[in-house]
Order: structure tokens, then sequence, then C-alpha cells
């Protein structure tokens, strides 16, 4: 073989090889940019997905909100239409006690009212009354209610609610009801005292009260008198006493003596009725008491401020 034949097959074999490095090169370069290629469409796709589910998201918490708003705007309406019943319902009371008053019909009223609580015992008056359907008027007080006073077991506080629950009037006995010991103190300490139960009773059951009743009866605040009428007046609130009683705030020997001090209290067309939700005695008697009363022509309701019992 000739020297030039020699150099033509190197020649020839160098270009075979700078053939196939440029395809080697040229198909890993291909592959990397295919392999940035998937990369790319992949996060693409997972961002895709992802705006899809943000979107998913976003379009739940929307339709969420909404739904909550159209719920917070039907409770607003029903909280409207509560107090707008309650409104009628009242006037209506007022109507029939005019009827009564006048003497334009047979029957008769009797308020029943309780003070001092709530107790752990109010859970069987609450009981009791909703039996015979019957609506009540609880003074309540605020003083170590955090535990029962009958049961230290139990917290009262969530007995104001209940009461509320059940359609009962929600009136003020003051906070403190310590007669000997700084609430007729001055005018002011008997405000204060009104004031804060109102805000307790507010908290606790979204009402605000416009009935009080003096801890002892209005004698109880002396020279005082005027000037916490007064005040009470400025207030909004209106005050009242009691006509009946089975004498359960004192002492009672018994069920039959408790009975008869009611009887023989009773004898006017509209009267107001003083018991006390710790007594034991008042509610062992409470169905026949009703009973009574109904037997006697008594409608039994709750107190309302616009009521001729209410001094305002």
């Amino acid at each position: 073989m000739d020297k030039m034949e020699q150099r033509n097959k190197r020649k020839n074999r160098l270009i075979h090889y700078i053939v196939i490095s440029i395809s080697l090169t040229l198909i890993i370069i291909n592959t990397y940019f295919i392999k940035i290629n998937i990369k790319l469409k992949d996060n693409i796709e997972s961002n895709q997905e992802k705006n899809k589910y943000n979107e998913n998201q976003y379009n739940s918490i929307i339709n969420e909100f909404n739904q909550l708003q159209k719920e917070l705007t039907q409770l607003q309406n029903i909280d409207t239409e509560i107090e707008e019943t309650r409104k009628e319902y009242y006037q209506n009371l007022k109507l029939f006690e005019d009827k009564v008053i006048n003497k334009e019909t047979n029957y008769k009223i009797a308020y029943i009212t309780f003070d001092d609580g709530p107790y752990d015992l109010t859970h069987k008056y609450l009981e009791i009354l909703e039996k015979y359907n019957i609506r009540a008027t609880f003074f309540t007080i605020g003083l170590n209610k955090e535990k029962c006073y009958d049961n230290k077991s139990k917290s009262c506080q969530e007995l104001y609610a209940k009461i509320a629950k059940y359609g009962h009037t929600m009136a003020n006995h003051t906070y403190s009801h310590l007669i000997f010991n700084g609430l007729y103190s001055s005018s002011d300490s008997f405000i204060n005292n009104v004031k804060k139960q109102e805000d307790l009773i507010k908290n606790n059951t979204g009402l605000t009260t416009n009935i009080v009743r003096f801890p002892g009866g209005i004698n109880s605040s002396g020279y005082l008198k005027n000037d916490i009428t007064n005040k009470l007046k400025e207030l909004g609130y209106g005050w009242l006493e009691w006509t009946a009683s089975d004498g359960d705030g004192g002492y009672i020997k018994d069920k039959n003596t408790a009975l008869n001090n009611l009887k023989n209290s009773i004898n006017e067309d509209i009267e107001v009725i003083l018991f006390h939700d710790y007594s034991y005695i008042t509610l062992s008697i409470l169905p026949e008491i009703i009973e009574y009363l109904q037997s006697k022509n008594y409608v039994l309701l709750p107190l309302f401020y616009q009521s001729k019992m209410v001094n305002k």
C-alpha cells in the first residue's frame, strides 16, 4: 500500500470519529433539552394544579363567607322579629290588664314573682312553671352566684340564660342585696348595684331589664326613697312591691301554713305575688298554688314595664 492510500485511510477514519463525536454530542444535548422541557412541563402542570387548587380554595372560602353572611342577616332578622313579637305580646297584656281594671272581663291577673335567685332549686321551679305553661317574673341578684348558695358544687350563672330562654321576665333586684351592709348607704350605692346587675343580666341573656324591686321593700331605703326613685326613673326603670305572699321570706313551719298565708292574702283583681325560689316549701305547693289561682279565674302572667303595678 502506497503512502497516498494510507494517508486517505487515516483521513477517512478521522472524519468518521469526528462525525461520531458530533452525533454523540448532539444526542447528549438533545437529551438534556428533552429533560429540561419535561421538567418545565411538569412545573407548568404543577403550577396549573396549584393555581387550580388555590382557585377552588378561594371559591370555597368566598362561598362559606357568603353563607355565613346570609345566616347572620337571617339571625339579625330573627332578633328583630323576636323583639317585635315581644313588644306585641306586652301590648296585648296591657290591653288585657286594662280590661281587668275596667271590669270588662271576669278574669283576674296574678303576677307570680320570685326574689333573690337564681338558686340550684330554680331548675325545679322552672320545670313546674313549664309544665303548667306559666310565665313568671324573676328578680335576680348577682353576688356569689358563681356557686349556687344551695349547692356549692354547681354554678348558678347559667340560670340567667335559662330563665330568659323559658320566656320569663328578667327583673333587677340589685347586684348585692346587702340591705344591712352598704346597699342603702347612699342613693349612688343603690343605683350602682342596679347598673351592675343590669350588666350581668345583659351579658348572660342579651336582655335589658327595666323593672326593679327594692331588697326588703322600698321602706328599707328610708330617707333615700325619693332620690333613688327619681334616679331610677331617669334610667328608664320602674319599681314595684308585692300584694300577696305565702311568707316564705321568713319562717313558716309547714306547707299548709304557707298555702293558707297565700290564700288569705289574695283579694284583688290584680295581684303581685312574692315568692323566693330558694324555698322548698313554696316549691312543694307551687302546683297547688297555680291550680288554686286558676280556679279563682286568675290568669298568671309575667310582669312588664307598662303594667299598672309598676311605678314609673
